[in-house]
């Protein structure tokens, strides 16, 4: 069975951009733009911050899926696709997380 990717994540979130707002959660947060999307964005990362401090391992979990759904849309608000991010993370595998940091400190 395969497995649920971003990607597949990131198909439904184009489809429901497509849908009216009246209908569509994901459309009414692209509606509001996209410093509405990083503020929601923000807010689900501090509960996942939460989670992960309160040790709890399903809060967790269902907190991640919200964060990485509200980053997924923040990108689409911001006319950034997955494949963006992809290639600035493919370009850092080519070196040590260390190497790559202080190469972003010359920049």
């Amino acid at each position: 069975m395969p497995r649920f990717t971003l990607h597949d994540l990131t198909g439904i979130i184009d489809a429901r951009a497509a849908a009216g707002g009246e209908t569509s959660y994901t459309r009414k947060l692209l509606d509001k733009g996209p410093i509405h999307c990083a503020k929601k964005f923000g807010e689900e990362a501090v509960e996942t911050v939460i989670a992960a401090a309160e040790n709890d391992r399903d809060h967790l979990i269902a907190e991640s899926a919200d964060v990485l759904f509200h980053l997924l849309v923040l990108l689409k608000a911001s006319n950034v696709t997955l494949a963006d991010v992809e290639a600035a993370l493919e370009k850092r595998t080519g070196m040590s997380g260390l190497e790559e940091k202080a190469a972003r400190k010359r920049d």
